[in-house]
């Protein structure tokens, strides 16, 4: 072997035995950051994860916080495309409003609120959002605000066509989440994953309650 051969090799940084393909550097911080925590995870793991140097993530990132909030960012985004498409689906004019809701609230618990992302991103909230709040105000205003804003519109409008009474928008799409999440967030609390069974039951329970709050009677619907 030659001597620039051999200085060759030493400059070149090694590859980790692991690294069989390159992964997002994302995906791969996202991985790390949900088992180790903000505080446990390292560039050098997210590095190795990735198959990259730990000098392309500073280079890409700077440093550990802003990846972090990068990654949440980024499982906000595939998140939220989930649920504007639930969103999306809810009839203009439903003609059979508790069907309609409970059809909605189905596919926002089961697409939406308990898959991957949804998951990961309640997970780090539980474990980091104590500690590091600041991490997720992008989280806050583009996540569950964002969403809000949107479930209230709907919301409005089926006040707006007489099949609701609803005095503010904004709280009751609150509860309305609240009501549809109430009897999985325990099993959820501890690792579970509802069955079909659980979300369908969940959905029905959470539309009647809502329901019994603002919907109207029978004998003065329009």
């Amino acid at each position: 072997m030659t001597t620039r051969n051999a200085i060759d090799l030493q400059e070149r940084p090694a590859r980790p035995a692991q690294c069989l393909k390159r992964v997002p550097i994302l995906d791969a911080a996202a991985d790390v950051f949900c088992r180790e925590g903000f505080s446990g995870a390292s560039i050098d793991e997210i590095a190795a994860r990735a198959c990259v140097s730990r000098q392309t993530i500073y280079n890409h990132y700077r440093e550990k916080e802003t990846l972090f909030i990068a990654v949440v960012a980024d499982v906000t985004a595939r998140a939220n495309t989930a649920v504007f498409a639930a969103l999306a689906a809810f009839p203009d004019r439903p003609e059979k409003l508790r069907e309609d809701l409970i059809a909605f609230a189905v596919d926002l618990n089961r697409n939406c609120l308990y898959n991957q992302d949804g998951k990961f991103l309640r997970k780090l909230v539980q474990s980091e959002g104590p500690r590091y709040p600041h991490l997720f105000e992008a989280w806050r205003e583009h996540g569950p605000c964002k969403i809000g804003t949107a479930l209230g519109a709907i919301l409005a409008r089926l006040h707006h066509q007489g099949l609701l009474q609803i005095p503010d928008c904004d709280v009751a799409a609150r509860q309305f989440t609240a009501l549809i999440n109430a009897d999985l967030q325990m099993p959820t609390l501890f690792g579970e994953t509802p069955t079909e069974a659980d979300i369908e039951t969940a959905a029905q329970q959470g539309v009647d309650m809502f329901l019994r709050g603002y919907g109207v009677p029978a004998k003065t619907a329009a």
